[in-house]
């Protein structure tokens, strides 16, 4: 019910085929899926309320009445009142304010589908970080922005356009939203929305925004028509943020985060099994299920990997590249489905349509799209291999029994890493959770106070590594990371796997210390997390529990955590 009703509108009989007219529609709106209004201590700077709509991928139809599908394009203009004081923005290619009045006019002049409507309003203020781009902030977080930012997202923009033709949407700058924004980073058109929590991790910042820069022409120029074909926008944008990601840092930083992604989908096939049908390309969208529970790794990586081998197939990856130049101009401001990609790709190049590579024995296109599983192939990652084999190297010697700590330590300077080495590092280990005693006190004797300086990438998979294995040693340090974050990202995955092993009542206590700096959709979920296995949770009023009353409650009420199909700790999407 969250996600209204259907409205039908009958015309009037005597209208003729493509005669003009309008339809006005006066409606009312509160709180939605599409709609997140925050308080201002749930803002960096305390100081004003904020507002941010999420419309990916059928919540905008709570925000405003639409065809909410990707299959309808529309152009779009809004005007919007706001208090003094109060920043307006959209996605949208012309703005203008009337002080006065306090009135912001939007418009957007090419056609985008519902779901890249989007607005936020609040305490923001911005800074020119290139000749079309600028960046929008708290103030308290502007300088950071401009320092991580400034210069290099034209550069990514040029790298782009010298790959898939003119960037055709006119600016593009970015909005740094509080932590409650429910997911990384989001692709609207003109104004990519991205989570604070991001900006001290300088490599993931960089993956994320150039993903978002990607989708400017696999997404938002062209859309997949059906949400069960989002690898048509998913997959293409992660192919081409790869291609960016070489043209300007080289092939084996690519590879390397390649790696470090492929590792997670496998782990997401582990969890899912091979037979799962959410790991086809095209996945049947049952009536009344949301398109977003369908969205995971194999949407991005086996969509990718798809892509990936279709370039393979040319020879020489520029030939690809003017390929999808071609895709773009034949389809922008349009909605397709997989067959037009893939006719195109064949008549593009009729010699491989000739050689009949779509029936290929193990690699048919029918297969790449219908089958559950892993990706029929992957790509050659051994220009990697200088970054990959230290973290491989690594990760053997702390796994190999009998232990040689000293070896261990000395192999590797972490502090030398880049961060998507250490990720992947963590990562391994938290798959090989949970390990001997022995390893995980020589570990923290080792690395963690070196990690406590690190970024929250990193640090979030330590501390997930310390719960996993019950290390009592580094308990307070989870406690201090808990106390100090707001967003699901960082949250989520901590009290997951706190809930699922022998600490629920550490996670209680920390929750409901820390519950009022959370949003209430992240509170919400939390408390599911917690209640798992339990009794409902009671309505919790902070100010009568004390600190050692949630202990007390779970002696008698902690059972089996039940494991669904997947946990949140073993997925991290941005759109």
């Amino acid at each position: 019910t969250d996600y209204g009703s259907s409205l039908t509108v009958s015309l009037p009989a005597a209208l003729q085929p493509h005669q003009p007219f309008q339809i006005v529609v006066r409606y009312i709106t509160s709180d939605g899926p599409a709609i997140w209004w925050l308080d201002p201590e749930l803002t960096y700077g305390n100081a004003k309320p904020f507002v941010f709509t999420q419309g990916h991928s059928v919540c905008n139809r709570s925000f405003f009445p639409c065809f909410d599908t990707p299959a309808v394009k529309c152009t779009y203009s809004a005007t919007v009142k706001a208090p003094a004081g109060i920043q307006v923005l959209m996605s949208a290619t012309q703005s203008t304010y009337l002080e006065e009045e306090g009135v912001y006019q939007f418009y957007m002049e090419y056609p985008v589908p519902a779901y890249l409507v989007a607005l936020v309003a609040g305490d923001l203020i911005h800074a020119d970080i290139g000749p079309r781009s600028r960046v929008w902030a708290e103030p308290c977080l502007l300088p950071t922005a401009i320092s991580k930012l400034s210069g290099i997202v034209e550069r990514w923009l040029t790298a782009a356009e010298s790959l898939y033709g003119p960037y055709i949407w006119g600016r593009y700058d970015i909005v740094f939203l509080p932590p409650s924004f429910p997911i990384v980073a989001m692709e609207n058109p003109c104004l990519t929305f991205i989570i604070s929590s991001i900006l001290e991790s300088d490599e993931f910042l960089i993956i994320d925004i150039i993903h978002e820069v990607a989708h400017s022409w696999f997404g938002n120029a062209v859309t997949n028509a059906t949400w069960e074909e989002m690898w048509l926008s998913e997959g293409l944008a992660t192919y081409a943020q790869r291609r960016i990601t070489t043209e300007t840092y080289g092939a084996a930083f690519t590879c390397l985060e390649t790696a470090f992604r492929l590792d997670a989908l496998h782990r997401q096939m582990k969890l899912l099994g091979e037979d799962n049908p959410v790991s086809k390309l095209q996945v049947k969208l049952e009536p009344g299920v949301n398109p977003s529970n369908l969205m995971n790794l194999f949407t991005y990586e086996k969509g990718y990997c798809f892509v990936y081998y279709l370039s393979q197939l040319c020879g020489d990856p520029r030939h690809f590249d003017s390929f999808l130049r071609a895709y773009i101009e034949k389809y922008k401001f349009t909605s397709v489905v997989a067959q037009d990609l893939l006719d195109s790709f064949l008549n593009f190049f009729p010699e491989l349509k000739e050689q009949c590579v779509e029936s290929k024995a193990g690699l048919e296109f029918e297969r790449w799209l219908n089958a559950t599983g892993p990706p029929l192939a992957e790509p050659d990652l051994s220009q990697g291999s200088s970054l990959t084999r230290p973290v491989e190297t690594l990760f053997k010697l702390w796994t190999t029994e009998p232990l040689d700590s000293a070896a261990a330590a000395s192999s590797a300077d972490l502090s030398k890493w880049r961060t998507f080495q250490t990720v992947l590092f963590l990562d391994r280990l938290l798959d090989g959770s949970p390990l001997p005693h022995e390893v995980i006190k020589k570990l923290s004797e080792c690395y963690s106070s070196q990690l406590d300086s690190m970024n929250a990438e990193i640090r979030i998979r330590w501390l997930q590594i310390v719960v996993r294995n019950d290390y009592y040693p580094d308990l307070y340090k989870v406690r201090r990371f808990l106390e100090n974050q707001m967003s699901r990202m960082y949250t989520i995955p901590l009290y997951e796997d706190l809930c699922t092993g022998t600490l629920k009542s550490f996670a209680l206590e920390i929750f409901y210390q820390t519950q009022n700096q959370l949003h209430p959709n992240l509170r919400k979920t939390i408390q599911q997390i917690l209640s798992q296995g339990l009794n409902p949770l009671p309505a919790i009023d902070t100010t009568a529990v004390a600190t050692d009353t949630p202990a007390m409650v779970l002696e008698d009420k902690v059972s089996e955590a039940t494991n669904g199909a997947i946990s949140l700790r073993d997925v991290n999407v941005s759109a």
